[in-house]
């Protein structure tokens, strides 16, 4: 088994982190800076940081805020929100990004990936998918998770991993902020699908729900927000009960 990352992650709406169930309702979790220093203290393999609200707005990501915090982490960094172009992946990855996470603006030109992948290699392109049950399948959601674009989810994974992606980052609408556990069904199909790591999101509530994700449903990795931010579970406690499992981990 390859070495598991615990990844927190930043959801970023008028400079504040957020958080709220199913994409919506969403509360205050903090100033994302203060939180981005505590994870990489605390021993995060990475951290990911995603402006929800930038497709909306039709505006780029934060780019001030990501320069504040890659100053104050020393751990892998994906950012995504709003980006449109190779162009902003470019003054992104300047910023002190590691990773761009693209969403909406693949969907929409999937050749994208291509160009971001030929340009700045597959290992800095990640293809965020967010992805809700309708009746027997899974479909594509954009725009901060309002619009179905009507994609089966899984053939939408194959094709990114075709086009030069070096990860997809799933997120489940359905479990999403509801801390119920992932969906490992979803998750389970997906790795049956494509070859590049897959980083499991939506629904982690308790450390029993992110050792099922690795080891059912073979993850590279687990997201999760609110049990982190609240302080609900500490990464070095996560950690350790990985470790308990079985599961390979990178020391903190």
């Amino acid at each position: 088994m390859l070495t598991k990352r615990i990844i927190p992650c930043l959801d970023i709406k008028e400079g504040r982190t957020v958080k709220g169930v199913n994409f919506e309702g969403l509360r205050d979790a903090g100033d994302p800076v203060e939180l981005a220093r505590r994870y990489s203290d605390e021993g995060a393999d990475e951290l990911v940081f995603l402006d929800i609200t930038a497709t909306l707005e039709k505006r780029s990501t934060l780019i001030e805020l990501v320069k504040r915090i890659s100053t104050e982490i020393n751990i892998p960094f994906t950012v995504g929100g709003g980006i449109k172009s190779v162009e902003e992946i470019e003054e992104l990855l300047k910023a002190g990004a590691d990773k761009v996470s693209l969403n909406s603006s693949i969907v929409k030109d999937p050749e994208l990936i291509n160009r971001a992948s030929e340009a700045f290699g597959a290992q800095a392109i990640v293809a965020a998918v967010d992805a809700k049950q309708v009746s027997d399948h899974w479909d594509v959601f954009v725009k901060g998770g309002t619009e179905n674009t009507g994609k089966d989810a899984l053939k939408w994974m194959m094709e990114v991993e075709e086009r030069g992606a070096g990860e997809i980052l799933l997120t489940s609408m359905d479990r999403d902020g509801t801390k119920k556990g992932f969906d490992l069904e979803l998750l389970c199909k997906v790795n049956e699908c494509v070859s590049i790591p897959v980083i499991a999101s939506g629904g982690a509530g308790t450390i029993q729900h992110c050792i099922d994700a690795i080891l059912i449903s073979n993850v590279d990795a687990v997201l999760a927000a609110s049990i982190f931010h609240f302080k609900e579970i500490e990464i070095s406690e996560l950690k350790r009960a990985l470790t308990a499992e079985g599961i390979p981990i990178r020391p903190s």
